[in-house]
Order: structure tokens, then sequence, then C-alpha cells
């Protein structure tokens, strides 16, 4: 009686044509590879990180290989206050010295990595926590060295993350990598999640932030744009602040390989399943041409 009386408060034509309207996606999808990188609301939020979580074990049921690769910017700089560690900043950027990399590496690898992985197993995926530096996969260089250790990827090995498609294992990753003389780099996330993806020669690289995606000069989402418009729009200034790494990182996954990259707000309940299961999609959706 419980599920009859619940039921009829639903419309159930909107559910059925939602269900027709996923079927061809779920079949254009199976087996593909979707790199998704998580930040924002959702790593906030234990409401957020829950639906999250149950969105990759769907993707992950129906036949598509996810793989995570988180940030974590606020909680590291809540960890570095709380153990009283001063950080030096240089044009802006945080320099990470060998005090600093301790207390990322512990929170990156240690808390969040964690946190999403038990989500994911919670809602009953498979989900085993990495970083870069596990069976080498992540190699690096370093980016500046005004900087500290903080590398940018030269090398990703992606058998590894293969040996758990086959077992059908969703990866959880944090951006931690190796440089040439086992120093350990602290990596951007969304740089990171780009390099992964080029080197699975992801279907798709999907980028959740807290903005709905690139906008035009009236402020309005675009919907689907070529690499050579993302130039435009950035030497015209419409692209512009933080969005410009972000499109860097999309033009980068682009050369590298991967089919498609999406800008999308992960604070949009279900955002990743509406981007790839329905025709209107959840953000910016950026191609090659």
């Amino acid at each position: 009686m419980q599920r009859q009386d619940a039921m009829d408060n639903r419309d159930n034509a909107a559910i059925a044509r939602t269900l027709n309207e996923a079927l061809p996606y779920l079949t254009r999808y199976d087996d593909a590879v979707v790199v998704i990188k998580l930040g924002g609301h959702a790593m906030g939020s234990d409401e957020g990180m829950a639906s999250f979580a149950r969105d990759v074990v769907l993707m992950r049921t129906v036949g598509i290989n996810p793989v995570i690769i988180h940030g974590g910017g606020p909680m590291i700089n809540a960890m570095l206050e709380r153990l009283g560690v001063t950080s030096e900043f240089v044009r802006g950027k945080r320099v990470t010295d060998a005090a600093t990399l301790q207390v990322v590496e512990m929170v990156l690898a240690g808390e969040i990595n964690k946190r999403i992985v038990q989500a994911i197993n919670t809602a009953g995926g498979r989900a085993v926590g990495l970083s870069g530096k596990d069976a080498d996969m992540i190699t690096c260089e370093q980016t500046d060295p005004e900087l500290g250790f903080v590398g940018t990827p030269t090398e990703v090995d992606p058998r590894l993350l293969h040996s758990l498609f086959r077992d059908e294992m969703i990866p959880v990753i944090a951006p931690i990598g190796t440089g040439a003389q086992d120093e350990t780099y602290n990596i951007n996330g969304d740089t990171a999640a780009g390099a992964v993806a080029g080197a699975l020669k992801a279907d798709r690289l999907l980028l959740l932030t807290d903005v709905s995606g690139v906008k035009d000069a009236s402020g309005e989402v675009v919907t689907a744009l070529t690499a050579a418009q993302v130039r435009e729009m950035t030497e015209a200034g419409v692209i512009a602040g933080g969005m410009i790494p972000k499109t860097e990182t999309a033009l980068d996954a682009l050369d590298a390989g991967v089919r498609a990259v999406v800008i999308l707000d992960g604070r949009v309940p279900n955002a990743v399943l509406l981007e790839l299961f329905t025709s209107h999609g959840a953000g910016s959706l950026i191609r090659k041409t």
C-alpha cells in the first residue's frame, strides 16, 4: 500500500519520459571512461557528498568507468591554521614548503580521499582511494621554484586504473605526484584531472565547479563551445579570472585525446547524471572542433 501511495503522488508519464530519454545515452556510454574533478559544494556538505556518491555508483552500475579526482583547498587551509603552519605567498599563490606539503598530503590523501571513498562504498559502490604516487601513476616536474613543492604532470601511467576498471572498482585519486628524484609534489586538482583524462583518452572530463559554466559577454551560459571559440573568448576578455585555468585545462585535455570536456555546476543536484544522460546537459561542453 505504501508503494502504491507513493506512486500515486508521482507524475508517472514524466518518469517514463525521463527513462526513455536516458536509454540511448546509457547505451552510448557503455564501457566509456568518465573522469570527474570533484570540488566545491559537494565536498563541503554531507548531503552533497552522499548525492554525488549515489550518482557515481549509478554510473558504474550502467557500465561507465568513473574516475574521481578531488581537490581540497579549504580543508587544507583549515588544517594549516589549526596546526599553526604559516604560509608564504608569491604572486597570490601559496608557497608549498616542506611543512606545508606534509599537511597537504595528509589532508588530500588521507581525510578527504577516504571520506569520498567511504561515501561511495556506503552508496553501494566499490571505491579505492589512491594518490598519484601509487604505482608511480603521476610523474611531475616542479612548476616554479618560487612555489616550492608544486608540480606539473609530465607523465601519467594509466595501467593501475585499467586494472581497477576490469574489477569494476571506482578509483578516487588525490592530486599528489612524484618527481624524478622521488620528491612529492602537490598538483592543482583540475590539472591532475586533465592529465589523467588525457592518459586514459577519456570520453568525458567533467570539471565540477561552483559556477554554472562558461558565460558569454551578456552573462549567459554557453552550452557548447569549440576550442577555437574558447581561445577567442579568452583573448577578448570574456573568459577571465578563475575560469581561465579551467578552460586551459579543458584545451590541454582535448589536445591529449579527451573526446569532450564539460564545465558544470556541482551544486546542482544530480548534475553529473543530467550532463551524461539528458539531451540538454548541465553545463558548458567543449569539443576540439
